[in-house]
């Protein structure tokens, strides 16, 4: 027995159906499938600025910014196809009192009694979103545009030090050879070992102007566990002369996305700062280790040497020409260079270290979309 749905619960249910029709905060309006408007509520008023009474006897297109008013075009077409069933666009209106807004449509096609087709059109108001993306938009173009002077600055400066520094150099190797006393002379030794200086600087604002962000496209697929395995055999006689262990234990399956020449800095650089800023209290002990995490695979550094303070230092520790040990031959230049690196091949590092137990660098490269 077919059970009979009373009347007074249709009706009850229409009357849902109107009350969330007309106190939607969305403007809702049914329209013909020759455009025009049948039904709305208030919130298409509240929108537009125009009173019901307005939009029904108005050309919606009258008020359409009019490098906007093909947006719905080829949309609407597969509509009438019947090749989708709904579909989204943004357009810009005039509101009545001359601004101009953004508006997010919905459309959908719907049927109602006699199966005759109908179209559902959603308004929501996104003027104020698509100010806030413009702005940032704007914002990121006049970053871009600084960035890109600062660059072309960079090369410059990089480029015109070189020559100047290298003059220097060639200057000072001519006087020793028409001045043999010179040598002896304590001020030349100073101007000497100062030229010496400007020249070394020079090379590291080199390295650091040529780093820029690599462009996916150029990133080619490398196999992590091969890159350390050379960088270990090119420190061998340093690893033995202080009696370092390294293991590797990253999964021989584990490829990168990189440039061959960043990976190999990469992984040399924290090799060797490793066994630079060992304890003397114990062996140097270091491992590598990978693991997957989200796109990227990870590679981890671990070693049981002097370790930092990172509440006092963990926010230089990246920084140019900042260094945290009495080591001799810390320049500071090195991590910097490495951190850059890392960027450029859209990755990111992560630190833990503990003062005389050991630091752990995380390394974050993205992963090839089918990994070795």
């Amino acid at each position: 027995m077919k059970a009979i749905r009373s009347s007074k619960n249709v009706t009850n249910a229409y009357d849902v159906l109107d009350r969330v029709f007309n106190n939607t905060y969305n403007g809702i309006a049914v329209v013909s499938m020759d455009g025009n408007w049948l039904k709305m509520n208030e919130a298409v008023s509240d929108i537009f600025g125009y009173t019901k009474s307005e939009l029904f006897n108005m050309d919606i297109d009258n008020i359409v910014f009019i490098e906007d008013l093909g947006v719905h075009e080829e949309k609407y077409e597969n509509l009438m196809k019947g090749e989708i069933d709904k579909y989204r666009v943004k357009q810009r209106y005039f509101h009545k009192n001359g601004d101009v807004i953004w508006v997010l449509i919905y459309v959908t096609l719907v049927y109602f009694k006699e199966n005759k087709p109908y179209m559902i059109w959603q308004f929501t108001d996104i003027t104020n979103r698509q100010k806030s993306q413009d702005k940032l938009k704007t914002m990121l173009n006049v970053a871009k545009e600084q960035n890109d002077r600062l660059t072309s600055f960079a090369d410059i400066v990089t480029h015109n030090l070189r020559s100047h520094s290298g003059n220097l150099t060639s200057l000072i190797e001519f006087l020793e050879d028409d001045f043999n006393d010179l040598v002896s002379n304590e001020n030349y030794r100073l101007l000497k070992q100062a030229v010496g200086n400007l020249q070394e600087t020079v090379a590291h604002l080199t390295e650091v102007a040529k780093i820029r962000e690599v462009e996916p496209s150029k990133l080619q697929e490398l196999n992590l566990y091969e890159y350390v395995e050379k960088a270990m055999y090119n420190i061998i006689a340093m690893a033995q002369n202080t009696d370092a262990l390294i293991y590797n234990l990253i999964d021989e399956s584990h490829c990168v996305m990189g440039l061959p020449a960043y990976l190999d800095s990469i992984v040399l650089n924290f090799l060797t700062n490793a066994i630079k800023y060992r304890s003397e209290k114990r062996a140097p002990i270091i491992e590598l280790t990978s693991f997957f995490e989200a796109d990227y695979v990870v590679l981890k550094i671990k070693d049981n040497g002097l370790g930092i303070d990172m509440n006092k230092f963990g926010d230089k520790l990246f920084q140019m020409y900042k260094t945290f040990h009495t080591n001799e031959d810390a320049i500071g230049i090195g991590l910097f260079i490495t951190k850059n690196h890392i960027e450029s091949l859209g990755g990111k590092v992560k630190v833990e270290s503990s003062v005389d137990v050991g630091t752990e660098f995380s390394v974050y490269f993205r992963s090839p979309i089918d990994n070795c």
